[in-house]
């Protein structure tokens, strides 16, 4: 770390000014703020980012096509320029120590003392239940038609209905091909007004469950069906059945949650503060919605709003003859 390039303020009690617990889009885009505010920064990160099985990332302004594998290097690279420390690791612990601040807790046992936080450690997509269908995914079985959709346009779509939402994934893949089927697995009967819909936008519909996928020469040729029938497809939708936050240090600390309609996500303002002063949160740790350029986005508040809290404490301390930090 150039520790002299990112002094803060005053403060000489913490090693940190702010941790961020994930390295993902949203972490190394909230140390990169961070790092440019001349805060002294650590990032921990697993290695565990949700997209590493897609080959490439679309729609992210000058990075369309990107791996995100290369995506994260040129972040890494990007935030060492400023200071920002990284660190491989998986963060099990964070508790107000007292203070104001935080001590945060890693799993090889050391700990970290730090001012702010900001976690942004993303989540697990859990995927139905279908033989042969999480070794594909990312490859021809898909989740984001945003992220995908240009490169499979016109080809042979099939849709693993949502338990909750059965018809919405189709209709809106149906802009991207006009060949959909739409298999309800193991989802209930559609209401009249998803059936009216499905018919509008020429989705046909299969009822029986999904027990597996055709594969030939390492490319998906179909669905099949309980009946013993295959239908052929050469591209499958496939929602995830729950999305699983990895929420752990945020709900130790007692970040206030919210319901939606894809499970509990911790709770956040426009600029990522959670409920527990001095926590903020970004990316996918937020919603499943979180795609690369959002996160991104979301990072950089959550930095900057960071930055300016701390600045301003900084300053109400002084005039109030307190210690800073």
């Amino acid at each position: 770390m150039n520790a002299q390039q990112n002094a803060p303020l005053e403060n000489d009690t913490y090693a940190y000014d702010a941790v961020v617990v994930g390295g993902g889009s949203a972490g190394l885009s909230a140390a990169l703020i961070l790092g440019r505010s001349l805060r002294r920064t650590l990032v921990v990160d697993a290695g565990e980012p949700r997209n590493a099985p897609a080959a490439h990332m679309q729609g992210v302004l000058s990075r369309d096509g990107m791996s995100p594998a290369d995506f994260l290097a040129a972040g890494r690279a990007e935030i060492a320029g400023y200071g920002v420390d990284l660190r491989a690791g998986e963060v099990t612990a964070a508790e107000p120590d007292g203070k104001g601040g935080f001590v945060v807790t890693l799993a090889d046992g050391g700990t970290v003392g730090a001012r702010r936080l900001v976690v942004t450690t993303g989540l697990v997509d859990e995927l139905p239940a279908i033989e042969g269908l999480a070794e594909r995914w990312g490859r021809d079985v898909l989740h984001c038609p945003y992220c995908h959709g240009w490169e499979v346009r016109d080809e042979a779509f099939g849709v693993i209905a949502h338990p909750t939402m059965p018809a919405h994934q189709a209709l809106m893949v149906a802009h991207w091909s006009k060949d959909v089927t739409l298999f309800l697995h193991t989802a209930g009967e559609l209401s009249e007004h998803d059936a009216a819909l499905l018919d509008a936008a020429g989705v046909r519909v299969e009822r029986g469950e999904v027990t597996g996928l055709a594969v030939e020469d390492d490319r998906l040729t179909g669905v099949r069906l309980a009946d013993g029938r295959t239908v052929a497809r050469s591209v499958l939708f496939a929602a995830a059945s729950r999305f699983a936050a990895r929420d752990g240090v945020l709900r130790q600390l007692g970040a206030e949650l919210r319901e939606t309609p894809f499970g509990e996500f911790v709770a956040v303002d426009e600029t990522g503060r959670t409920s527990v002063p001095g926590v903020w949160a970004a990316g996918n740790v937020t919603g499943p919605q979180e795609q690369v350029v959002n996160a991104v986005s979301r990072g950089y508040r959550a930095g900057a709003a960071l930055n300016a809290e701390l600045h301003f404490a900084d300053l109400e301390a002084r005039v109030a003859g307190r210690p800073v930090g």
